[in-house]
């Protein structure tokens, strides 16, 4: 069993490896020249004048929450649908209820008005 995971797992060793190495030469042989210029503010122009914790309207949250959800409905059909032939008849229905479901959720968002953007 091992023997079949051997070449990504000398993958995985060998990127990892040579990620280490190229963090370390570039941390050993990159200059370290400090000064005014490089600590002041570059984003914008100007320096900070607020509190950076800003108040976020509650939507983004829910708009993420959201896209989460129905995100994972994705990342569970692509293993379904590989597999959907072994499944047969009560997989299929198994995915339907599921997609129902959540079709009843999208819904419900929406009559709350959850998707509604002022």
């Amino acid at each position: 069993m091992l023997a079949e995971y051997f070449p990504v797992l000398m993958f995985l060793g060998v990127a990892i490896g040579l990620a280490l190495v190229l963090l370390s030469v570039g941390f050993v042989l990159g200059p370290r020249n400090s000064n005014e210029e490089k600590s002041s503010a570059y984003e914008c122009g100007f320096e900070a004048f607020d509190d950076a914790h800003m108040k976020f309207d509650v939507r983004f949250y829910l708009v993420a929450i959201l896209f989460i959800i129905f995100d994972l409905e994705v990342a569970f059909m692509f293993p379904w649908a590989v597999i959907l032939d072994k499944l047969g008849p009560f997989g299929l229905v198994s995915m339907f209820l599921f997609l129902f479901i959540l079709v009843i959720g999208f819904v419900y968002e929406w009559k709350k008005g959850a998707l509604e953007w002022e």
